[in-house]
């Protein structure tokens, strides 16, 4: 790859209006679990109707635009329903599996607010990055 080449990169965007989780919702496991489940399966529907390839590894970030009725805009707090969407990659046999070896992030990222709140998936290739670049996203631990 040279200097001046970008390495493949995907948006998914899950639909407006999608009912997101929040770490500091206080919902029951059984309440939550349609939630966890749709946002999986819209974020499945998606990489398979956008045609992603399948990867090796990838870095993740996502941006939530919150609503714009919410005041308190921490975009960790939205971690588990990106967590779910990368379960939907998973699924659709975009990444073999969500752990370290395959996976770098989620990291997230605030958006702009929207009226109803939306869930952004950004999606890079790590096998088109030089080792260099890669540890500008991932350095190493201290040993």
């Amino acid at each position: 790859m040279t200097a001046h080449t970008r390495p493949n990169t995907w948006r998914l965007e899950l639909p407006v209006n999608t009912q997101l989780i929040n770490a500091n919702d206080r919902m029951h496991p059984v309440k939550r679990a349609p939630y966890i489940k749709a946002i999986r399966q819209t974020a499945w529907a998606l990489a398979r109707r956008n045609k992603l390839p399948t990867l090796q590894r990838a870095h993740v970030f996502y941006v939530i635009h919150p609503d714009t009725e919410t005041r308190r805009r921490d975009p960790g707090n939205w971690s588990p329903s990106a967590k779910a969407a990368i379960d939907g990659l998973v699924d659709a046999g975009i990444l073999p599996d969500d752990n370290h070896h395959h996976l770098l992030g989620p990291d997230p990222r605030l958006g702009t607010p929207i009226k109803g709140s939306q869930l952004v998936l950004w999606i890079t290739d790590l096998d088109q990055l030089a080792p260099d670049h890669i540890a500008l996203l991932d350095p190493p631990a201290a040993a």
